[in-house]
């Protein structure tokens, strides 16, 4: 999960540290590449009020789980974050103590954020989790499931501790997993090429004929590394290079004719349909074009996302001929998380990079 609230940077080395005592009043969000894996770590802390029982008993240790039967975080509400689709799987760690990951999402999910609690990922390029985590990520689309129920309670609870004793326990994360085995038949050599194709905007069967596939081995290989059929990803990829534009300024007529949109209404409804709310309350500032389209203002009681159709046959398996997408059941989302709908939740933290938060 990537995100761009006030304070967003970078860094290098040793993880930045938190403040136990304090926790701060805006979004805090770091993010570097790592240097063994095809990842890239982050760490997030959601603002709050004053520090909370979590953070006064922590003493420059997260806890590893909170107290039981008690109120969480002194009776504070909980934040809700909608996070954007950007085909990349997560590995999340969070300072109650748990330990999930975040499969590759078709629409826009609104998770929800407990005061002062910490939050440290791992999240992978596209197509690149699956040889890691040892699943295809098929299995883990629009799911957020405990990481024991993927490598065994043993080993998640080992490192779940590490993580907690840790003074830095993005390196710890980063180690520890690049230790783990790798599953080659996981992996797929094709994914820069099949990546390639579809964010230059090539139809599905140049792309296949590009990678010496035919179409419907590049739908399997798709679902099995990715999450979903290449229509789908270019959809989600499209969208995030839409954004990373959107946000520079620039008008969204144009923006929407450089990322491979037929107009800007087109955009307007990719944007509605994938995240839930307009391309506006994403961006969360005035653009250059006034007045707006129609379609780009954020109407009250705004839709569910369009979750696409799954084809004939069973989830994870390809449909017949002619038919090229489309995920199969949502599955369970994990605690705190939902499917985006109505507006009404979200913050005004700028999408950015791969998986995002607005």
């Amino acid at each position: 999960m990537t995100f761009a609230p006030d304070g967003t940077g970078t860094w290098t080395g040793r993880a930045p540290e938190w403040d136990a005592g304090r926790v701060p009043s805006t979004p805090v969000y770091r993010e570097r590449p790592t240097t063994r894996l095809p990842a890239t770590l982050w760490s997030a802390q959601g603002p709050s009020g004053p520090a909370t029982g979590l953070d006064r008993a922590g003493a420059g240790r997260p806890r590893r789980r909170p107290p039981a039967g008690g109120p969480a975080h002194d009776g504070q509400a909980a934040q809700v974050h909608r996070i954007l689709p950007d085909g990349c799987i997560d590995i999340i760690w969070s300072s109650d103590g748990r330990l999930i990951v975040a499969g590759p999402d078709t629409v826009a999910k609104l998770a929800c954020w407990a005061p002062g609690v910490r939050h440290l990922g791992l999240r992978f390029a596209p197509g690149r989790g699956p040889a890691r985590l040892g699943v295809p990520a098929a299995e883990l689309r629009d799911r957020r499931p405990e990481l024991a129920d993927l490598w065994g309670a043993g080993p998640a609870r080992r490192l779940a501790e590490r993580l907690a004793d840790a003074g830095d326990p993005a390196l710890v994360l980063e180690a520890s997993v690049a230790a783990r085995p790798h599953h080659p038949g996981l992996g797929d050599p094709l994914v820069p090429a099949i990546i390639a194709g579809i964010r230059a905007g090539s139809p599905v069967a140049d792309v296949a004929r590009g990678a010496a596939l035919s179409e419907r081995q590049l739908l399997r290989r798709c679902r099995q590394t990715f999450g979903y059929g290449p229509k789908t990803l270019a959809r989600i990829l499209r969208l995030q290079e839409a954004l990373r534009s959107a946000r520079t300024g620039r008008r969204l007529a144009a923006v929407a004719a450089d990322a491979g949109y037929a107009d800007q209404a087109h955009l307007a409804r990719e944007v509605r349909a994938l995240t839930g709310v307009a391309l506006t309350s994403l961006l969360g500032t005035t653009r250059p074009s006034s007045p707006a389209p129609a379609g780009l203002a954020d109407p009250p009681g705004l839709p569910e996302p369009t979750r696409l159709p799954e084809p004939p046959g069973l989830p994870g398996l390809p449909g017949p001929p002619g038919i090229l997408d489309g995920p199969g059941p949502a599955g369970h989302l994990g605690q705190g998380v939902g499917t985006a709908g109505s507006g009404a939740n979200r913050s005004t933290w700028l999408p950015s990079g791969s998986r995002t938060v607005a």
